[in-house]
């Protein structure tokens, strides 16, 4: 069994060449991102789009969520896979990144699905919940401040239905996340996240080694099994308070 390959900028040319499906549209909003050099960091690699594309379609998302806008490339890859009817809340904080998005979301026709709100993940996460309600959304995508990696996770598996799917972004961090040094709240948030999601019965989990690390974590639904043992355990707790024979 072959272990990891390396990726080496060849054998990345490789991969685009031979599975990336991407437009003139998604080409140059990368280019133009790319060109605002101070934040070429934050630009969404090309394989990464289509494969958020492909798991929006592969959920059957008729409702999803992005946390973390930036200049849109994931809103406009995941809204491009939604059905008809269907429809993309995402957020940001920033007007000016978020005015170059909406100008490619227009361009690629697609603008009519994505609801955009300027504020922060955790209220726009609150408000949401107050809106909607728990279980309302099919696929959430989480790429904002990363220091709110958990609070977000959180809320966003109240917010997903059971069998939808939470993706986080950037979960191995630059590689930070195995360097013992590195001690900044960002790298610390992201390594909190990684250890707690590996033990988390809630969830079926797998972290990818592409791009900057990207989680895959699968909202499992209620086993009825259990859910009549708790329910029958909690009738036996109550008739003993009453000194009473628990009902069937």
């Amino acid at each position: 069994m072959a272990g990891q390959v390396e990726v080496s900028d060849v054998l990345q040319q490789y991969v685009r060449d031979v599975s990336l499906r991407d437009d003139e549209v998604l080409r140059d909003l990368a280019a133009e991102t790319v060109g605002m050099s101070a934040l070429a960091a934050m630009v969404t690699m090309p394989e990464e789009g289509q494969l958020l594309a492909l798991l929006t379609s592969l959920v059957g998302a008729r409702n999803v969520l992005e946390l973390g806008t930036f200049t849109g490339y994931g809103a406009l890859c995941m809204a491009r896979a939604l059905p008809s009817g269907g429809r993309l809340v995402t957020c940001d904080i920033s007007e000016r990144w978020t005015r170059i998005a909406q100008r490619y979301w227009e361009r690629a026709g697609v603008a009519d699905r994505i609801e955009l709100r300027l504020d922060k993940a955790a209220k726009v996460l609150d408000a949401l919940l107050t809106e909607q309600g728990p279980d309302s959304f099919d696929l959430v995508f989480i790429d904002a401040d990363k220091t709110g990696y958990p609070e977000y996770f959180e809320r966003a598996l109240t917010l997903v239905r059971p069998d939808g799917l939470i993706i986080l972004d950037n979960t191995l961090f630059f590689g930070r996340v195995v360097d013992p040094a590195a001690q900044d709240l960002d790298t610390l948030a992201i390594r909190e996240l990684n250890a707690a999601l590996r033990d988390d019965d809630r969830v079926e989990l797998s972290l990818i080694p592409m791009a900057d690390g990207i989680t895959l974590a699968r909202k499992l639904a209620p086993d009825p099994h259990l859910s009549s043992q708790t329910d029958h355990h909690r009738k036996e707790r109550s008739a003993s308070c009453l000194n009473q024979p628990p009902s069937n």
